[in-house]
């Protein structure tokens, strides 16, 4: 593993095979990556007889970085490894005075450095000497037009599956909160477990998440694509009555990247069912359907003059646009008259 930048799927697969690297830094945006990386080792490093005197958890608000070092220069007693945890090491002050220990580290103890929400600096030598000797881990986070295809690939390492709808529901609902977003995942794999089809379905999540399999971003995009006035109206009062699940600000970068997409899918050269998966970078059939009805429903000027009355919208949403005073509702309905006549 050393030497190499690791994803989270080969760490996680050499801890649990026992191959440990000496040191782990695992920086980055995305804390539960992070965690989850952490957690195994504490799980699979020492066995519980071992872990009164081989596992040291420090935290960086309170750690100097020779506590860190003179940490990981001890021998382990009755066992083959120590286990260190330095959490909340993005407060260490020097921590690049480990970089001589990280050059040479100790091969019976197993560092591990939580640098959560920061990145160390590329250009000093502590990321270069754990690069060649240990593991230098960037957790990042996924953006949203991502979440979908990551909910999906997370159900079928665990031989389940959801259908688009489904995924795009929690992805809408969840956002990329990754940790909220497992936590999901696994009381509806619960739920599940004993069904023959193992499969996540939009019934179930309404009736178990609180998302409603009707009234969502989903469907409003469905609804346009489709040219559907009184659907995506009804779908429009229903936010404009629930603002806290349905704020305006997280609809319209739904249409933004749709109308953004349809606008591609117009000038790709192959237009087939084929084509536009690849011109768009979509995995499954069925996703092209809401941009062939689109092109069907809308010219290519109406989709120029779509994404401009969106960006409109968002300025108005944000109070960019002093002149007016519309509510939020306000701002969705006329937007979809305007996209929609």
């Amino acid at each position: 593993m050393a030497g190499k930048e690791a994803t989270y799927e080969e760490i996680c697969r050499d801890i649990k095979a026992k191959k440990f690297s000496p040191i782990y830094v695992l920086m980055g945006e995305e804390p539960y990556f992070i965690d989850r990386i952490s957690e195994l080792l504490l799980q699979c490093v020492l066995n519980e007889s071992e872990r009164d005197f081989n596992q040291i958890i420090l935290y960086g608000a309170d750690t100097k970085a020779v506590d860190i070092i003179n940490a990981a220069r001890r021998f382990p007693m009755m066992s083959e490894y120590q286990l260190v945890i330095v959490r909340e090491a993005q407060l260490v002050a020097n921590i690049d005075l480990l970089t001589n220990y990280a050059k040479n580290p100790l091969a019976s103890t197993i560092l591990v450095i939580e640098y959560k929400y920061k990145k160390l600096d590329g250009r000093k030598s502590l990321s270069a000497a754990v690069a060649k000797t240990g593991v230098l881990f960037d957790s990042k986070k996924i953006p949203d037009y991502k979440i979908e295809d990551y909910i999906s690939s997370v159900l079928r390492e665990r031989a389940f599956e959801a259908d688009r709808k489904a995924a795009a529901m929690l992805s809408e609902y969840l956002g990329n909160d990754l940790s909220l977003l497992h936590q999901t995942l696994d009381k509806l794999r619960i739920l599940v477990t004993d069904s023959p089809e193992k499969k996540i379905t939009p019934e179930l999540i309404e009736k178990n998440v609180g998302i409603s399999k009707e009234y969502n971003n989903f469907e409003l995009q469905r609804a346009i694509a489709d040219k559907d006035v009184l659907k995506a109206n009804r779908i429009a009062r229903y936010f404009e009555q629930n603002p806290n699940s349905h704020p305006i600000q997280a609809t319209l970068p739904v249409l933004f990247n749709y109308f953004s997409n349809l606008l591609i899918g117009y000038y790709s050269k192959d237009r087939s069912e084929r084509g536009l998966m690849n011109a768009l970078n979509l995995r499954f059939p069925i996703q092209v359907k809401d941009y062939q009805s689109g092109m069907r429903n809308y010219s290519a000027m109406k989709v120029f003059q779509a994404i401009h009355e969106i960006r409109m919208a968002d300025a108005r949403s944000k109070g960019i646009d002093v002149t007016s005073s519309m509510t939020q509702g306000e701002i969705m309905k006329e937007l979809l008259y305007k996209i929609m006549h």
